[in-house]
């Protein structure tokens, strides 16, 4: 008898040990899955906060300027000059085209605010930081393609193929034996003597090579040695990068030169949504959520509160209460994207209120957080001792008093934790947003609770369905700032709760 509870207890204890095993094991888990995605996020994320821009010599030309309206100014002409002067060997319409196509569409702006800001350099020469497009800024910052630059060993002959456009390059060997000794591969950018060239195979057991960027005066005549050379090699072959070989050498060109700055992006919490990638952010968003919210909450917090109070203090304990509790407790549980289809309903289609507006998205984000507003309050109003009501009454005050003087001041900070978290859900919602129009492109900052606007959830919900790729990093960074913000919500909440709660 004794060896069979002894057997049993083992099994027991050993029953234990696995629950605990699995838990922990489970609670493992869960945190890697969150820290791989929260890392995945920032990784993504980090390179929005900067951007990149170039230092370029513009010379404020006064026929371009109108003292009387500088601001409409020709400024984006000047930029482009200016730029095309830093490449004086890059000719044909094509190759200037590519060229000025590393300049972001708001490269001006910088150059227009300095004019306003000084009418009196109009006329003068002057330094311009003016913003690269997203394609160039995701070259500079690795995002598009890796690229290796080798020193050459060897020594590089250089024959310029006669009857057509190219070159042959050669070592002290032919054949395959040269293309090992230079260390060379099909698809390589030779630089060499100011130009460059695209070494595009093997043929006649020398190795072809095409133009990239047109060399100085020397390069063109005869054979010769190329001297000191480099090879610039892609992981991304040039048919499958927005950045082609040409445009990625200017860049070299300008990084070396020291005329390539990369610094915070104020721009991404100042400016609104934009159709270019270097141009969009998120403020508009940011200040549609805060005005959607606020009428949420303006809305929710007393009606909630006045709720919780009446049901459980007040309301008689019959059916039709017993319906209520019943009905508040289930629409909690309701799916966000039905109250979007209640305030399309109601508010735009019924009451004729315009969509797209922070106003109809906090009357929505009310209905959504009211259910929850109401249940922790009416827990919080519960946790507080009846001897409190009790002592109240038996010195004389009323029931009002006692319930407002006395348990709902105890009850607040739990009811401001179960708010804080409401307000957390209502910030981070998307789906009864979309229900009501907020999905629209807005590129101002709304200005009222009755002007067209978006929220952060949309804007990124919004981002992540564009195509550029330079979107997909401002979508990471704005799911950060939006973590951010959810975050902080939450750590207030438990801050109040720990900081006001009472032990009875």
């Amino acid at each position: 008898m004794t060896e069979v509870r002894d057997e049993l207890v083992k099994k027991r204890y050993a029953s234990e040990r696995r629950f605990r095993f699995y838990g922990a094991a489970a609670l493992i888990l869960t945190a890697l899955f969150l820290a791989v995605l929260l890392i995945d996020t920032v990784i993504r994320g980090i390179p929005a906060f900067h951007e990149t821009s170039v230092e370029v010599d513009v010379n404020v030309n006064a026929a371009d300027v109108d003292p009387a309206n500088l601001p409409g100014g020709n400024y984006d002409k000047m930029i482009k000059e200016a730029f095309r002067a830093e490449f004086p060997e890059v000719t044909g319409r094509a190759n200037q085209k590519a060229l000025t196509a590393l300049l972001s569409t708001g490269g001006a702006d910088a150059l227009r605010s300095m004019v306003i800001a000084d009418p009196s350099i109009i006329g003068k020469t002057v330094t311009v930081p003016v913003l690269l497009g997203a394609d160039a800024d995701m070259f500079l910052k690795g995002q598009l393609t890796d690229q290796t630059i080798a020193p050459g060993k060897a020594t590089l002959h250089v024959a310029r193929l006669e009857g057509e456009e190219g070159f042959v390059l050669t070592g002290e060997k032919t054949g395959e034996e040269a293309e090992k000794q230079l260390g060379l591969a099909t698809g390589d950018v030779v630089r060499f003597q100011g130009g460059a060239v695209r070494v595009t195979g093997m043929q006649n057991g020398y190795l072809k090579a095409d133009p990239v960027l047109p060399p100085d005066a020397a390069f063109s005549t005869g054979n010769f040695d190329a001297g000191q050379w480099d090879i610039v090699s892609f992981s991304v072959p040039q048919a499958n990068r927005r950045i082609n070989d040409n445009q990625a050498l200017w860049l070299d060109k300008l990084k070396q030169d020291g005329r390539i700055e990369n610094s915070f992006s104020w721009r991404f919490f100042q400016a609104g949504d934009s159709r270019e990638p270097e141009l969009a952010g998120i403020r508009g968003a940011l200040v549609g959520s805060l005005l959607t919210v606020l009428v949420a909450i303006s809305l929710a917090l007393p009606l909630g509160i006045a709720s919780a109070v009446y049901l459980e203090e007040f309301a008689p304990k019959n059916k039709w209460t017993d319906l209520i509790e019943v009905n508040i407790n289930n629409l909690a549980a309701v799916p966000s994207i039905i109250f979007g289809l209640l305030g399309l309903a109601v508010f735009l289609n019924f009451f004729g209120l315009p969509r797209s507006a922070p106003l109809v998205g906090g009357l929505v984000l009310a209905l959504l957080v009211l259910p929850t507003i109401i249940i922790a309050s009416r827990a919080a109003l519960k946790a507080v001792p009846p001897s409190i009501t009790e002592a109240a009454l038996g010195v004389g005050a009323s029931k009002q008093q006692a319930v407002f003087q006395h348990v709902l001041p105890l009850a607040l900070p739990g009811i401001m934790t179960g708010t804080i978290l409401g307000l957390a859900r209502a910030f981070g919602e998307t789906a009864p947003l979309l229900m009501i129009g907020m999905i629209a492109f807005i590129a101002d900052v709304p200005q009222g609770f009755t002007s067209a606007a978006t929220v952060l959830p949309v804007q990124v919900f919004l981002w992540s369905d564009l195509p550029e790729l330079a979107f997909k990093s401002k979508t990471a960074a704005a799911i950060i700032v939006l973590l951010v913000v959810l975050f902080a919500l939450n750590a207030i909440a438990i801050y109040l709760r720990k900081r006001f709660e009472r032990r009875w």
